[in-house]
């Protein structure tokens, strides 16, 4: 496994954009099922979402995107946004069929050397297999600073590293 960085001026943006969009309509098809979406939200991506898979040197502009490749092949992505004294992990996915070898902890240890700042992220509640991992590296939970219901919030304290 190589968990390298991506370029996104270069054919790693196309890259980038199949695996937020996996990612995306993956959530998009759990909070269906969780009844967290929004009603007549778009499906499978809302516009905005739209924009992060066409044009992701855009979207994650000023962040580190970081990909994840087994045998040569794209196994996952994660955007790393520094900023503020704090470190956001956001979209960590890894190939569904590729789970189970380490592909997402590779990713987020990673990701988490990227900036010596605090690391925060949200996840979604029913994804408890994310939250033992998160927590694995540290994370804690702590009071929300989401408006949408059914997401935890982590946070994994610079001076625990």
């Amino acid at each position: 496994m190589v968990i390298r960085e991506a370029s996104l001026d270069s054919a790693d943006a196309v890259t980038v954009g199949g695996l937020v969009r996996a990612y995306l309509e993956r959530t998009e098809t759990e909070k269906r099922a969780h009844g967290a979406a929004a009603s007549g939200s778009g499906y499978p991506l809302t516009p905005p979402h739209e924009r992060e898979v066409s044009d992701p040197r855009t979207a994650y502009a000023g962040c580190v995107t970081l990909i994840a490749e087994v045998d040569r092949q794209p196994a996952g992505v994660v955007i790393v946004k520094v900023g503020g004294g704090v470190a956001e992990i956001k979209r960590l996915w890894a190939d569904p069929d590729l789970r189970g070898i380490g592909v997402g902890g590779a990713l987020l240890d990673t990701a988490l050397s990227v900036s010596e700042s605090d690391a925060r992220l949200s996840v979604w509640h029913w994804r408890t297999a994310a939250i033992r991992l998160y927590e694995s590296r540290g994370f804690e939970r702590v009071a929300s600073w989401e408006d949408r219901a059914g997401l935890v919030c982590m946070v994994r304290r610079a001076d625990e590293r």
